[in-house]
């Protein structure tokens, strides 16, 4: 039995249409969900639902009695006090289940800069994370990808309106990318093979070493209209996010994150590219994924 978190997240609603797809090697799912009117229609009806929080100690132990495997992501919410105590939270939470339960693997979404990566506030609470879980003894396997392509969907209108996305990094520094698209197939990979033991680190780096401005070159051509990049400073990067109501420990821990990207490069060009985990390239995300969401 296979128990999916944030089935109704990007990364969380993929994974899930991969295990329905293939329902007799998956065998029975569950979900964990805040609203489970969220869920993707074809799952209601196919997957058992447990309504609440996976950082609910009650929620996830009932979840996971019997289970074998757990998808696992601690999802982003501004409102925390801070990142690391979020992910400590969501954390703990599954390390009692894994020791009372007897849970066979974990397979959880964090990110690149193991052994790289200082003072780098949500990325430091991810990697911190991969310690915790590791230590209860659980076969594990962390996803590591860099920078998410789905993070410029949250630019849409501005790159339809203005013509110009903004990011917090150099404009001529590379930054390695992953679809959420491999993500959620990478994860499926793994739940649906119960042969890998241990836990380790599986990078997903896409095809591509793009500079930000080499993005803006893509979305252009791809748009067939001019788009800019702006680079924005970490203050303004802060100041936005608090505008957008983030708590002052979350809106700092993602200050830091950005700037320890910019300045320690752990997504940069010394990152190898990982095809057989992440095969999708930028221009190909941006004419499937990116074109219809700035044309809507």
């Amino acid at each position: 039995m296979i128990v999916v978190t944030t089935p109704t997240g990007r990364i969380g609603r993929q994974l899930l249409d991969r295990l329905l797809d293939t329902p007799d090697a998956a065998g029975p799912v569950r979900v964990i969900a805040r609203d489970p009117a969220g869920l993707a229609p074809r799952a209601r009806g196919r997957v058992e639902v447990f309504q609440g929080s996976h950082a609910d100690p009650a929620v996830l132990a009932a979840a996971c009695e019997g289970a074998d495997q757990v998808f696992w992501l601690v999802p982003p919410t501004p409102g925390a006090d801070s990142a690391q105590e979020h992910f400590r939270a969501f954390t703990e939470a599954l390390c009692k289940v894994i020791d009372a339960q007897g849970v066979e693997r974990v397979v959880a979404v964090s990110t690149l800069g193991r052994g790289v990566a200082k003072n780098a506030g949500q990325i430091s609470a991810s990697l911190a994370m991969d310690d915790r879980i590791s230590a209860t003894g659980v076969h594990y396997r962390a996803l590591c990808p860099p920078f998410l392509m789905e993070n410029l969907l949250h630019q849409a209108g501005a790159i339809r309106e203005q013509g110009v996305f903004r990011l917090a990094a150099s404009e001529d520094r590379v930054v390695r990318t992953c679809a959420t698209r491999d993500i959620a197939a990478t994860a499926a990979r793994l739940l649906l093979d119960g042969s890998w033991t241990g836990h380790g680190d599986v990078p997903l780096v896409g095809p591509d070493a793009l500079t930000p401005a080499g993005m803006a070159e893509v979305v252009s051509e791809v748009l067939r209209r001019p788009v800019r990049m702006q680079r924005t400073s970490v203050a303004d990067y802060k100041a936005t996010l608090l505008r957008f109501g983030a708590t002052e420990g979350w809106a700092q821990d993602l200050a830091d994150m950005v700037q320890a990207l910019d300045e320690q490069g752990f997504y940069g060009a010394t990152q190898p590219a990982t095809p057989e985990n992440a095969p999708t390239g930028f221009r190909q995300w941006c004419e499937e994924v990116l074109r219809p969401a700035v044309l809507a």
